[in-house]
């Protein structure tokens, strides 16, 4: 799996630069792999970025501007989106990852899975057959209470 971050690299926005950086430096600190996609240099670029952001995710005028991200083809999201997961720590989520080993969300992640496969263990043991005499004996201990 690729990350693709589209951005430009020649912008006279500097709100832009510093969203750009702002993905790019925090996804080097956690060491995710990603491609810098240049929406400035490259008409394909720009072109596949714009017809692949979602609809409803489109500002008014109808053109995305950067940091948009993808995972291969998947629409991750914008900055804001971005952000959003980075102050949730869902970053890995947001980005369709798994955490990484020994994280604390993959040692949460491991732990339900134990308990998912101890809760099948179990109920594999309750839907046991039953004979008729421990039926009956069920049912005679019941009419004693």
């Amino acid at each position: 799996m690729v990350i693709k971050v589209f951005l430009a690299s020649s912008s006279g926005s500097t709100a832009i630069k510093k969203k750009q950086q702002d993905v790019v430096g925090f996804l080097e600190a956690l060491k995710v792999e990603y491609s810098q996609m240049d929406i400035a240099c490259n008409e394909d670029n720009r072109m596949w970025m714009r017809e692949n952001v979602p609809e409803e995710k489109k500002p008014s005028n109808g053109i995305p501007l950067p940091p948009q991200i993808f995972n291969e083809d998947g629409y991750c999201g914008d900055y804001e989106t971005f952000f959003d997961a980075k102050e949730d720590n869902q970053v890995y989520a947001f980005l369709g990852l798994p955490p990484p080993p020994g994280s604390k969300k993959a040692r949460v992640e491991e732990a339900e899975a134990e308990d998912e496969a101890e809760d099948e263990e179990a109920k594999g043991e309750d839907d046991q057959p039953v004979s008729e005499e421990e039926e009956d004996e069920a049912a005679e201990a019941e009419e004693e209470e």
